[in-house]
């Protein structure tokens, strides 16, 4: 319903017309990815994956100042799922965005946009890989989960991933550390309940108090990218504990 929306919007800058062609990659594909019969598996392997980030990145959970932005970065950025309606309301009001929203925010989006694309098209690869194996997603382990991630056929997608969650996560702490974003916000909340937008709203405003509450976050990304890039050399690597990492990490 909203794709044409999408398509029939006249876009100028380039930032608006990366921000609606990635709009129109991801609608295509999270209708592709609904009707696809490994649909289960995927969501299974995003939830396994999940955890393991829980588990690597633990000491930093348990850390007061990082765990909600950590939270943020992981569950609604990296990993997200049931985001449809978010989703939806993303296409619904991106003739406004490009119409109100300056070129660096509607960048900021872009990468967000990017960012949900990449990580449900790895998901789905991987359930693939898994089900081409006679693999279960259901009972995944980790040597399983290690010999698919070998076989993929995106390391580059893979990388380019880890990179997008630090230049996301960087964009927005510097956005958060406006004050005026926090109040309006606050007086949006209502119009955005009575227009259907309250999903997306939710998302904005987890995203803007985990991140407000936040100190260093040059240092949390810093050290989530070194970690998930070890983790990733570990797994090419045949290394047999991939997801133990040295302390200094």
């Amino acid at each position: 319903m909203y794709r044409e929306r999408l398509v029939g919007t006249e876009v100028r800058s380039k930032s608006a017309r990366r921000l609606q062609q990635l709009l129109l990659d991801y609608h295509d594909f999270r209708h592709y990815r609904a009707d696809h019969r490994l649909l289960d598996s995927a969501l299974s392997v995003a939830d396994w994956q999940a955890r393991r980030l829980k588990q690597t990145h633990q000491d930093l959970y348990q850390h007061p100042g990082y765990r909600d932005g950590l939270e943020f970065l992981l569950t609604d950025l990296y990993a997200p799922a049931n985001m449809t309606r978010r989703d939806d309301n993303i296409d619904r009001v991106f003739p406004k965005m490009v119409k109100w929203l300056p070129d660096h925010l509607l960048e900021t989006l872009a990468g967000l946009v990017e960012l949900n694309l990449i990580t449900q098209q790895l998901d789905l690869e991987l359930a693939e890989l898994l089900d081409e194996c006679g693999m279960h997603a259901r009972v995944i382990t980790a040597e399983h989960y290690c010999e698919v991630y070998r076989a993929s056929q995106k390391l580059e997608q893979r990388k380019h991933q880890v990179m997008l969650v630090a230049d996301v996560g960087q964009q927005l702490d510097r956005y958060v550390r406006n004050r005026t974003l926090g109040w309006l916000l606050s007086m949006s909340r209502t119009p955005a309940e009575m227009a259907d937008l309250s999903d997306l709203h939710d998302f904005l405003h987890r995203g803007y108090s985990a991140f407000r509450r936040m100190d260093k976050v040059n240092v949390l990304i810093d050290r989530l990218v070194t970690r998930e890039q070890r983790v990733m050399a570990n797994i090419l690597s045949g290394h047999p504990e991939p997801f133990v990492l040295p302390d200094d990490l």
